[in-house]
C-alpha cells in the first residue's frame, strides 16, 4: 500500500485559456478511500488521469509513496484502474478477463488461477468465470472490472465513475459493495464521481473541485456541517442547502421581510462590502412558527417521499413567478402533516444551524 500526493499538480490542455487542474495540493493517506467530486468539467477525471499517467503534468508533481511518478509511464506506477465503461474483452471469459493483466506480466498459469479464484470468491463471481461478458448484467460486469484490478494487488486503486452506467437501485447496492470491499482490502483508493450522494456515502474524505481548483477536502460530516464556501454549501447535500442573499440590519440579516439573527461580529465582517450577506440553512434546519414570526414563504410544490416530504417554496413578496428563482427555499417536513400547495407558511431556523458567508468572496465566516 502507499500514500498519494499531488504537489501543486497542474494540467493545461493545448489552446485552453485556463488550467483543467490548477495547482492541486492533496495528500491521501495509506489505505484511505478518497473521493473526488464536482460538476462536469471541474477537473476530477483529469486529476485521476494525471495520477494514472494518462495525462501529462504540466507543473508540479505526483507522488505514490515516496516515488515521484510524474514522468513515469502508467505501467511503472503500480496502480489499477476501473473505468466507467468496464473495458472488458468480449471474446474472453470472465476468468480470462480478470487474469489477462497477470498473463501480460508473465505470472505463471497456476498463480493466475489462484488469484482469479480468490478475487472471484470475494466478488461472488465464482459461478461466472466461464461466461463471456455479454452473458452478464451491468452490475456483474462492473464486478469483473473490479476483479481485474484486485488480482493485480496494486498499491493504489483508481476508479473513474464506475457506477454511472448502472440503474438507480443497482448503483446503491454496488456502491455499498465497493466501499466494503475496499475497506476489506485496505488498498489506497481514489474514486471519481459527479454524484455527491455517492461521494458522501463512500469516502473517508471527500475532495470537492470546481473549475480545476480544490475547494475543500474533509470528512463527509465536516463538509456537510461546515462548508468552506458557498459552492461547497450548495453542492453537498440532497436537497442542497438553501442559500439566500439578504441585507445586513441591526441584529441580523433581513430575508423575506424577517430578520434572521446573526452575531454582531460575524455580521460586521459579512457586510463590510455593500451590506449584502449570504446565509445558508439546510432543509431539515427549518421549523414552522406562528404567522408573522419568521420568514414568510409560499408553497409551490409538495414532494412526498414516504419517510419525508420536501416543500419547494418561494420567499413571499418576490416580484417574479419563476419557480426556479434563487430565493427558493426547500423544507424537509413530516409527510403525514405536510402543508398543501399554495399555502403560506412562516419559517424559523433552528438555533446554531445558520451558515454565514461573505457575499463578495463567498467564503464561510466563522
Amino acid at each position: 500500500m502507499a500514500t498519494v500526493t499531488f504537489d501543486q499538480a497542474t494540467r493545461i490542455y493545448p489552446k485552453a485559456e485556463k488550467p483543467a487542474v490548477d495547482a492541486l495540493d492533496l495528500e491521501i493517506a495509506d489505505g484511505e478511500f478518497l473521493v473526488l467530486v464536482g460538476p462536469s468539467g471541474c477537473g476530477k477525471s483529469t486529476s485521476l488521469r494525471m495520477l494514472a499517467g494518462l495525462e501529462e503534468v504540466d507543473a508540479g508533481s505526483v507522488l505514490i509513496g515516496d516515488r515521484d511518478v510524474t514522468d513515469r509511464p502508467p505501467k511503472d506506477r503500480d496502480i489499477a484502474m476501473v473505468f466507467q465503461n468496464y473495458a472488458l474483452y468480449p471474446h474472453m471469459t470472465v476468468g480470462e478477463n480478470m487474469g489477462f493483466a497477470l498473463k501480460l506480466a508473465g505470472v505463471d498459469k497456476a498463480e493466475r488461477a489462484r488469484r482469479v479464484a480468490e478475487a472471484a470468491k470475494i466478488l461472488d463471481l465464482s459461478d461466472y468465470l466461464d461466461r463471456r461478458p455479454k452473458a452478464l448484467s451491468g452490475g456483474q460486469r462492473q464486478r469483473v472490472a473490479m476483479g481485474r484490478a484486485i488480482v493485480r494487488s496494486p498499491q493504489v486503486f483508481l476508479m473513474d465513475e464506475p457506477l454511472s452506467n448502472l440503474d438507480a437501485k443497482l448503483r446503491v447496492q454496488t456502491r455499498t459493495q465497493i466501499a466494503a470491499l475496499v475497506k476489506r482490502l485496505g488498498t489506497t483508493t481514489v474514486y471519481v464521481t459527479h454524484d455527491q450522494v455517492e461521494a458522501m456515502t463512500m469516502g473517508d474524505r471527500v475532495a470537492v473541485l470546481k473549475d480545476g481548483v480544490l475547494q475543500q477536502c474533509d470528512t463527509p460530516g465536516a463538509l456537510y456541517d461546515r462548508p468552506a464556501n458557498v459552492f461547497v454549501a450548495g453542492f453537498i447535500g440532497s436537497p442542497a442547502m438553501n442559500l439566500v442573499t439578504g441585507t445586513a440590519v441591526e441584529g441580523g440579516v433581513r430575508v423575506g421581510g424577517a430578520v434572521l439573527p446573526v452575531p454582531r461580529e460575524q455580521l460586521a465582517r459579512a457586510a463590510a462590502g455593500n451590506g449584502q450577506v449570504t446565509v445558508g440553512f439546510r432543509p431539515e434546519a427549518m421549523h414552522l412558527v406562528g404567522p408573522g414570526q419568521g420568514v414568510p414563504v409560499l408553497v409551490n410544490v409538495v414532494e412526498q417521499l414516504g419517510s419525508d416530504a420536501f416543500l419547494y417554496t418561494k420567499l413571499a413578496g418576490e416580484d417574479t413567478d419563476d419557480v426556479l428563482h434563487p430565493s427558493d427555499v426547500v423544507i424537509r417536513t413530516e409527510p403525514r402533516s405536510a402543508p398543501a400547495m399554495g399555502e403560506k407558511l412562516w419559517l424559523g431556523v433552528r438555533e446554531g444551524a445558520l451558515h454565514v458567508f461573505d457575499a463578495a468572496s463567498q467564503q464561510r465566516l466563522e
